[in-house]
């Protein structure tokens, strides 16, 4: 069966969205069932600042075809200043702030913060799967990822789990959905694609709770679930390798156990969506989500200009 990649880049985009939008309203709604009742019901589905700059990425990369971090950070400060109301976070805030009042650039502010090494949150990741669809056959992805990552989240940890969720979602995209997947497989080739030490000892972690079969609960637990990245990243890969199969499971695990539920489940619905395409995410879902129309003509620009 042929591969879809204009399917694929619909999945990730509109599966990372919905990801982010349900685990918001998972924060107030902590029991399962009625989580799912709030989302096959006729509420919109309304996401936070995570998708706000991953549009803002896949805006720029259609309109330049790279990344310049100046033109990348006045759109995200642009799009923050409009709706400061989507939980943007302090750090992401923080930079915004030093950038407006000092008129210095987007780097350099966020060196200063967390004692001048930069932040390892989460917040480069949430927002990277579009760079991971443009530069899907890219050498240039981890460097292209880094910029991105540079803008808010300085920290060699912070632009590692940028880089290695932007190659997850390009890896993703390559794989038969029809046959076997082999988590062993794909979590080594993240290790090998990490460059600090902390991250790939994560990875490695997750793979061990795979293989040993590890319940959500075990593996939130020994993981972490907060916003560093090295916690909430790991842990929604390990949602993403052990329901492959299946984008609702992926999604509810993410957001399942507490923790930055809404970055973890902006993270494995675009992993999934990646791997699956569109047609695996429930049609209801996606009439209700937000803005679908906009997310939908990005995709496709992505799709038609990425680097095949």
């Amino acid at each position: 069966m042929a591969i879809d990649l204009h399917t694929r880049f619909m999945g990730t985009m509109i599966g990372s969205a919905l990801g982010d939008a349900i685990g918001e309203r998972a924060l107030e709604i902590t029991d399962r069932d009625n989580l799912l009742a709030f989302i096959n019901g006729n509420n919109e589905l309304c996401y936070t600042d995570d998708t706000v700059m991953s549009l803002a990425t896949a805006e720029l990369l259609v309109s330049q075809g790279s990344i310049d971090q100046q033109l990348l950070g006045d759109k995200f400060r642009k799009y923050h200043k409009e709706e400061p109301w989507r939980n943007y976070g302090l750090v992401t805030s923080s930079v915004f702030n030093i950038v407006e009042n000092e008129a210095i650039d987007y780097t350099a502010a966020a060196l200063r913060l967390c004692d001048g090494i930069g932040s390892f949150g989460n917040g480069a990741a949430m927002r990277v799967a579009p760079l991971g669809l443009y530069f899907h056959r890219s050498p240039e992805l981890y460097d292209m990822a880094k910029k991105t990552a540079e803008i808010t989240h300085a920290h060699p940890v912070g632009i590692d789990g940028a880089a290695v969720l932007a190659k997850a979602v390009a890896m993703s995209l390559h794989l038969n959905s029809q046959r076997p997947f082999a988590p062993q497989v794909y979590g080594a080739r993240l290790v090998e694609f990490a460059e600090t030490t902390r991250l790939k000892e994560k990875l490695q972690q997750v793979l061990k709770l795979v293989a040993a079969h590890a319940t959500v609960e075990e593996a939130a637990k020994e993981l972490g679930t907060q916003s560093s990245v090295n916690e909430s990243m790991a842990f929604a890969l390990f949602c993403f390798l052990t329901h492959p199969h299946a984008f609702v499971e992926c999604v509810l695990c993410a957001v399942s156990q507490g923790g930055d539920r809404g970055t973890m489940g902006a993270m494995v619905g675009a992993m999934a969506g990646a791997y699956l395409g569109s047609e695996a995410i429930p049609p209801n879902w996606q009439r209700r989500l937000e803005n679908t129309q906009h997310i939908e003509t990005l995709a496709r620009e992505l799709a038609a200009r990425s680097t095949l």
